[in-house]
Formats: structure tokens, sequence, C-alpha cells
């Protein structure tokens, strides 16, 4: 049987003093005699008290409000989805505790939305901050209003450097471009041409697919055996059309391409083209468990899947934000979350 832990009132009896004298020397409040205090914290050492910082946060009845700003999920967009799952799963963790959410979301195709839902934001009056800062400028300036305010954030889905703020959840993002290099090097033959793929509106402000890209070239700058030509192109928008434009022209201008890596959740669209024009020998890699997918991954038509945990990262951004608030607990500035690599035998374990 585990000994009883040990309260404030055990300390005053050892003591000898009044319940209220002890609690002033624990939260350093208000007068207390200099050989008193010595004698309590003597105590406290010798007994290895610990407050119980939990009970404390409930009689304080203090509310926290907490709000997300993600993109909002769509039909060609569906890795979002996900994402609020994890939130929802912390804030019921968290029901004994006056905690609330509030969810905002954004087009992912515009940053001039992003920008208006930064107001709605902080006119919710935020005690903290949930955000995948996709635009980084926009972002940035964002960032900049919320410490301005005292308003701790903290990042999924990518970080900005030059903010404060209180911590990252989520991949480590060059690395997993790295990772993906190191996987399609394994089934490209070795002349064979890679087409990098990102389809994004604004490459230049969407850093973390720039700097998954990044990572995913510097893998063959040392390491990796692939000598064929790494071309790279970007598609400004995901319909059906307009990738498969752009697709064909790359096939004409490179005839020997053998693999394919997306940097994006949008793989699915890339193993549509595959299939429709019969090229089932291209080796497809992309990222995200997305049904649509998923779908080309058990067909053979993508080789491999990259997972990044959306629902683990925003569960622990929510808990982040309470026991900062709450337990003035400074979490590690960045955690990052191992990514998965998913294929169509092991795929079923991850579901």
């Amino acid at each position: 049987m585990p000994p009883r832990k040990i309260r404030i009132k055990d300390i005053a009896k050892i003591a000898g003093i009044s319940i209220g004298t002890v609690d002033r020397v624990i939260h350093d409040r208000g007068e207390v005699a200099e050989k008193t205090r010595l004698k309590v914290q003597k105590i406290i050492k010798e007994t290895n008290y610990s407050p119980n910082v939990m009970a404390q946060v409930l009689k304080s009845k203090k509310r926290f409000h907490f709000v997300s700003l993600l993109p909002a999920p769509s039909e060609n967009n569906a890795f979002w989805k996900k994402h609020p799952l994890g939130m929802f799963r912390a804030i019921e963790e968290l029901d004994p505790f006056p905690v609330t959410l509030s969810q905002v979301t954004f087009d992912m195709q515009s940053e001039e939305d992003f920008q208006k839902k930064t107001n709605i934001v902080f006119d919710l009056k935020p005690d903290g901050v949930l955000l995948a800062p996709i635009f980084k400028s926009e972002s940035t300036a964002f960032c900049s209003r919320l410490e301005k305010g005292k308003v701790p954030f903290v990042f999924i889905d990518g970080y900005i450097e030059n903010t404060n703020f209180l911590a990252y959840v989520g991949e480590e993002i060059f690395k997993s471009g790295r990772v993906a290099g190191q996987l399609i090097d394994m089934v490209t033959p070795e002349k064979s041409d890679i087409l990098v793929v990102t389809i994004a509106r604004n490459i230049q402000n969407v850093h973390h697919l720039t700097h998954r890209t990044e990572g995913f070239m510097s893998y063959f700058q040392k390491t990796g055996k692939n000598k064929g030509k790494k071309i790279i192109i970007n598609i400004p928008d995901p319909s059906s059309e307009m990738v498969k434009n752009a697709i064909d022209k790359a096939f004409l201008e490179n005839p020997g391409i053998g693999s394919i890596f997306i940097t994006g959740s949008r793989s699915y669209l890339i193993a549509f083209y595959l299939e429709e024009k019969g090229l089932m020998s291209i080796n497809l890699i992309g990222y995200d468990l997305l049904d649509s997918n998923v779908k080309y991954l058990k067909s053979g038509i993508t080789r491999f899947l990259i997972g990044q945990r959306p629902e683990e990262q925003t569960y622990k951004g929510i808990k982040k934000l309470f026991e900062y608030l709450s337990l003035h607990k400074i979490p590690d500035k960045i955690e990052y979350i191992p990514v998965d690599i998913v294929t169509s035998e092991n795929v079923d374990f991850f579901l």
C-alpha cells in the first residue's frame, strides 16, 4: 500500500503552527518570521511534500478558452479532417476543468481569408492559440499580435523560427523530406529521373512544403544512389485539368521519369493520373493517410505514404497550452512526432 500523501495540515501539525502560515510560506505570500519560514521549508524537504496542483486548478475555477486556427478541410484537402479529433480528445480528458475550445478555419488557398480569420480569433479573446502557420508572412504578423497580447501559442504542422512560440508539435520537416528521398532512392533505377511535385497556389509562402522539398533534395547531394535528374514543379491549382496538363508536360519534356514524390497530401491526384494513363511502373510516394490516398496505396499505384499523426499533434498541442496556463509548466520548445512509413502491407494497422 503506497504511503499517504503529505498535506498542508500535516506540515502545520508537525511545525506547531497554523495551516494559513504554512500556506503563506509555500506560496511566498505575506509576512512570516524567518525562523518559522526555515522550519516549514525543512519539513517540506524532509517529507517530500508536493502541492496537489490539479486540485488547486479546480479550486481556483479559472476558465481557459483555447482557439484553434487551422485550414478548413475540403474535398481536395481532407487531411485537416483528422486534426479536430485530437483536440476533442484533449478537451474530453480535461473535462473536470473549466476549459473550452473554439475552432476557426481558413481557406488554405487564400492568404486573405487567413488574415480575416485572425481577426475572428482575437474577437474570441483566447487564453491560448493552436496554430498551423501555413502562410509564413501572414502567420508571422499574426504571431506578433499574439505576443503583444501576451497570448501563448503552439504550432503544429510546422513552425516559424523568428516568433516567440510556446511549443511546436509535429514532424521534423526537413528530415521528413530526407526520409522520402531515401524511400524513393530504394525503388528508383539509378539512371531514372525523379519528379518532385508540390500542389500549392503560392509556393513561396507555403514554407513547410518548400522545407520538405529541400530535405528531399539534400538526401541526393551526398547520400543518394540515384543519378537521374530531379525535376521540381509546382502546380498552383488542384483541379484535375491543371494537374493533368502539368504532369503531361513533365513527362513530355522528361521521358525518363521513373518515380514521383508529392510533397503534400494530394498524392491521390497523381495516382489517378497514373492509373488513367496506365503508367503502373512509376513509383509514387506521398503524404498522409487520407481515404483517397489509402485507396491507391492498397491498389499498388502508390508505393509509400508518410504519415504525420495529425491527431497526436493537436492533442499534445492543447495539453501543452493547458499545462502552461494552469500549472505554469514550461513545455519543451520543440516536440518532434515520428513519421510513419506506410505500405500496402501495414496500412491497416494505422487506420
